[in-house]
């Protein structure tokens, strides 16, 4: 049996347990991410992984963090692998914008641990390995796991998203001219909202009030422009139903690993427009408009380009179908977790 342990349920987590379920016993054991509840659930998650002990196989977790310590001491105690899959957060160092785990002491101390004494990382972008960042000039260039744990010698094998175009496709619908949609939760948090570039959504949607603008995943966020809507959490169908009746899909963030929400609305014909970080230039590729400095000006005329048509685009759809399927991360997945597809 896998025991697999992360700090929030996702649906990047409901995804990996339903492509694993059918070639291996699974547990899920959801973690915490309150400083006052950690040494609780670290006593609760200790005699959990005890009780389990004798039918367990391997050790799974998403991001590395506290959650990691306990999977990992008792991999190396009993001799049993344990996996960490890196998502973003867990190989970035951001005190600019209030992000990553590397800003926080503890924190840091326990990733670090994680990343170096597991068996092996699999991050599901090659930027989170190593990168040189320049999207915004006040960040440190200096991000990924490489540049940010000296010295690291555990395995490291990256496996990107993948998407299920059966579900995520497009339906024919009508779409509202020059409408942009971006799906992100917990915005209503500073630090989260200028994560997720929201500061530049709203600077676009002030200087272009004849366009229009979706922001889904958090109701209590308040937008600062009044063609701005905001929506909270809606169902994969709503959300399929919404990425067909616009036109643009947003992703500016300032710092991501693989954006599922992304992957999803370029399935559904979404135009992307993404900034120059994680995973985000290597899943746009030519069938979308990439910001490689975080500057209104620049991404005004990145569309204004497109829309007189001086930008030609590959179609969204059919990039994600060629190197973002269901099925091959199911596979990579299955091959490192040592199971057969």
């Amino acid at each position: 049996m896998i025991v697999y342990s992360f700090p929030v349920r996702t649906a990047f987590i409901e995804r990996d347990l339903e492509m694993i379920r059918p070639h291996a016993a699974i547990k899920d054991l959801e973690f915490t991410q309150s400083a006052f509840k950690l040494p609780f659930y670290l006593v609760g998650q200790f005699f959990q992984l005890l009780w389990y002990l004798p039918s367990t196989s391997q050790y799974l977790c998403f991001f590395g963090g506290y959650h990691c310590i306990l999977p990992v001491v008792f991999g190396k105690i009993f001799g049993k692998k344990c996996t960490i899959q890196a998502g973003g957060t867990d190989c970035i160092n951001m005190p600019e914008i209030g992000y990553g785990n590397f800003r926080k002491k503890w924190l840091r101390m326990a990733t670090v641990f994680s990343f170096k004494n597991c068996s092996l990382i699999l991050p599901v972008a090659e930027a989170l390995v190593s990168q040189h960042y320049n999207y915004d000039p006040r960040i440190n260039p200096k991000q990924g796991l490489l540049q940010l744990i000296p010295g690291l010698k555990t395995p490291i094998q990256v496996i990107p998203n993948g998407f299920d175009t059966e579900f995520w496709k497009e339906l024919g619908m009508e779409r509202v001219k020059h409408s942009f949609i971006s799906v992100a939760t917990h915005t209503s948090t500073l630090t989260r909202a200028l994560v997720k570039g929201y500061d530049l959504i709203e600077q676009l949607a002030a200087s272009n009030p004849e366009w229009s603008f979706t922001l889904v995943g958090d109701a209590d966020y308040r937008a600062l422009s009044p063609n701005i809507r905001v929506l909270g959490k809606e169902r994969p169908a709503a959300l399929v139903q919404l990425y067909n009746t616009h036109e643009f899909y947003l992703q500016l963030s300032s710092s991501e690993g693989f954006p599922n929400a992304l992957g999803e609305a370029m399935a559904c014909g979404c135009i992307p427009i993404g900034s120059a970080v994680g995973a985000i230039p290597e899943i746009i590729g030519d069938a979308g408009l990439l910001l490689k400095r975080k500057e209104l000006g620049t991404l005004q005329t990145l569309i204004q380009d497109w829309m007189a048509g001086k930008t030609q685009l590959t179609s969204p759809r059919a990039r994600v179908e060629r190197y973002f399927t269901y099925a091959h991360r199911r596979h990579l997945l299955l091959q490192a977790l040592s199971l057969k597809d």
